[in-house]
């Protein structure tokens, strides 16, 4: 079938298209190493960010995470089903909740370094480029 449209955007060339396809990528590493946690990987940033800074706001929290508040509900609801996190009311705002790791919760970080290295293992990147590609997207969110 030959193409008589206009010369159209080559989804190769947009740089969308590669932070989606290499987001997507890490994710598919992902899933398998938290798998065994019956952790999906956006459970596993929210994790992540407790572990370096625990009991802050849910809206912190999404942002420290990067993502939407109302994404953060279900997911805070399964964490906390697992018995990885509670909600608990803020002392000095009782309208707004904290999150704040179980000892269950803390205890499954001693596992994290070992699941982010594997994964960082199968992208085949070399320490100097990841940093030079999270510091390239570093700045893209800025």
């Amino acid at each position: 079938m030959r193409n008589d449209f206009l010369p159209a955007a080559r989804l190769d060339e947009q740089l969308c298209f590669a932070l989606y396809s290499a987001s997507s990528r890490l994710t598919s590493i992902y899933r398998p190493l938290l798998a065994p946690l019956g952790l999906t990987y956006p459970q596993f940033i929210v994790l992540m960010a407790l572990w370096e800074e625990d009991a802050i706001s849910i809206s912190q929290l999404a942002d420290r995470a990067g993502l939407s508040k109302a994404t953060m509900t279900p997911l805070l609801k399964r964490l906390e089903q697992k018995g990885l996190i509670q909600r608990q009311l803020l002392a000095d705002n009782e309208r707004q909740k904290s999150v704040v790791l179980t000892e269950a919760g803390r205890t499954l970080s001693l596992q994290s370094t070992d699941i982010t290295e594997r994964a960082f293992c199968a992208t085949n990147l070399t320490k100097q480029q990841a940093h030079d590609i999270m510091a390239l997207c570093q700045k893209l969110v800025e």
